[in-house]
């Protein structure tokens, strides 16, 4: 593979490219049974009622980070400390939405009428627990995972936050968690899907084959024409709503991509809504790697933007996967 050298440029240039028409199918790789055991395993794994909200950079300053987890109002903040505190979303004085209420030396100050709360019970208002990983923000809510709670959420083996970079995207679609997995673990649908990322895609390991539980996959990224970046990309789902991508071969060993789903609540019409809150992880060991490092703030938007792209199809396609379990019209339902 290329780019293993800190002195070799990391792209490779295809040859012998295919059409995309002409690629090699993979439904018949790609089997339901297959795909729905994965998903089964991953759906018995404890999480310990932890559910990600958020960016850890999106939480501090003079405004809280409000989400709504399982229609559940949820709000986020920092102490003085720089502490992240966390509790439901609704001022147990009259109601008010504190999520648009201002943050004042470590203490939300309700906007309606003045009502402060520095982390503690106060009036009836209890904290929920709360983790910061250094890349994202976890809220337990032990009345809404209904599991035995756990000290702390399944968080993956990722690069030191500090020595990588990172970038969160967030966006979110109609459908269920179990939708949002799925998707990430049928890795045969990238290069057919995703023709504009992803080419030469096979997958060399799955838990059927291999005798565990995980997928790896040979695929290169695109750059420019007949540019590409090749790597070994392996799958696994070490939790009921995570999934996560290490690079284990090809430039930037030891990268992570953790695909996230929070359930939201039902939408105007009854309908799930799930948000998926993915992390990118870059590391390498390349001595130029700091220079993106330096360079994050303008490339964190870019990545994103990769992201979005990539999750503008496949929310497409695990809401196309929610309609059709929940009209009975699924194939094997």
């Amino acid at each position: 593979m290329a780019g293993r050298g800190r002195g070799r440029l990391p792209l490779s240039l295809r040859r012998n490219a295919v059409a995309w028409e002409r690629q090699r199918p993979t439904w018949r790789d790609a089997k339901p049974a297959l795909i729905a055991g994965a998903l089964k395993r991953a759906q018995a794994r404890p999480s310990g009622n932890w559910y990600v909200v958020g960016a850890s950079r999106d939480v501090g300053g003079d405004r809280p980070l409000g989400r709504t987890v399982a229609g559940r109002e949820v709000v986020v903040w920092r102490d003085t400390g720089g502490r992240v505190v966390a509790g439901p979303g609704v001022c147990p004085h009259l109601g008010a939405p504190l999520r648009d209420s201002p943050v004042r030396c470590g203490t939300l100050v309700c906007h309606w009428h003045g009502l402060s709360l520095n982390g503690g019970p106060f009036a009836g208002w209890k904290p929920f627990p709360a983790y910061d990983d250094g890349v994202l923000v976890w809220v337990r809510l032990d009345a809404v995972g209904g599991e035995e709670p756990l000290d702390a959420p399944v968080v993956p083996r990722r690069p030191v936050p500090a020595r990588a970079l990172t970038a969160v995207y967030a966006g979110a679609g109609v459908c269920e968690p179990e939708d949002v997995v799925a998707n990430r673990l049928d890795p045969w649908h990238g290069a057919w899907f995703h023709p504009y990322s992803f080419v030469d895609l096979t997958v060399a390991d799955t838990p059927e084959s291999a005798g565990g539980d995980s997928f790896a996959v040979d695929v290169s990224f695109k750059v420019a024409g007949r540019l590409v970046v090749p790597v070994r990309a392996v799958f696994t789902a070490p939790e009921p709503r995570t999934v996560v991508m290490h690079i284990t071969e090809g430039e930037g060993v030891g990268s992570v991509v953790e695909t996230h789903a929070t359930p939201l609540g039902p939408d105007a019409s009854g309908r799930p809504r799930t948000a998926v809150i993915e992390a990118v992880v870059a590391a390498s060991d390349r001595r130029g790697f700091a220079l993106a490092r330096a360079a994050a703030p303008l490339l964190r938007p870019l990545v994103r933007a990769a992201s979005g792209r990539l999750w503008r199809d496949d929310l497409a396609y695990a809401e196309r996967r929610w309609e059709l379990r929940s009209t009975g019209r699924f194939p094997g339902a």
